[in-house]
């Protein structure tokens, strides 16, 4: 009777151990996380830049702007030598 018995429990310890080892891997700090920050999603990250560049483009026109309408004035300062 014994026999029948031994290899079953064994069977099962095995694999109770199995799952218990392999539970591990879902707490553990060395599972992977889900990708999460700045360079997570592509798309987002391109539209950002385009966003960016088309404020910048923005800046510059306005720029060019007050410098070619001549109503801009410039003051030179000149740095105090230190005795």
């Amino acid at each position: 009777m014994f026999r029948r018995i031994r290899p079953i429990a064994l069977l099962v310890a095995g694999n109770v151990l199995f799952l218990w080892v392999l539970s591990f891997y879902g707490t553990g700090h060395a599972a992977p996380r889900a990708a999460t920050g700045q360079y997570a999603n592509a798309i987002a990250q391109r539209q950002e830049m385009i966003d960016q560049l088309k404020a910048m483009n923005a800046l510059l026109a306005e720029q060019n702007r007050l410098l070619q309408s001549g109503k801009l004035k410039v003051t030179l300062a000149t740095k105090k030598k230190k005795n």
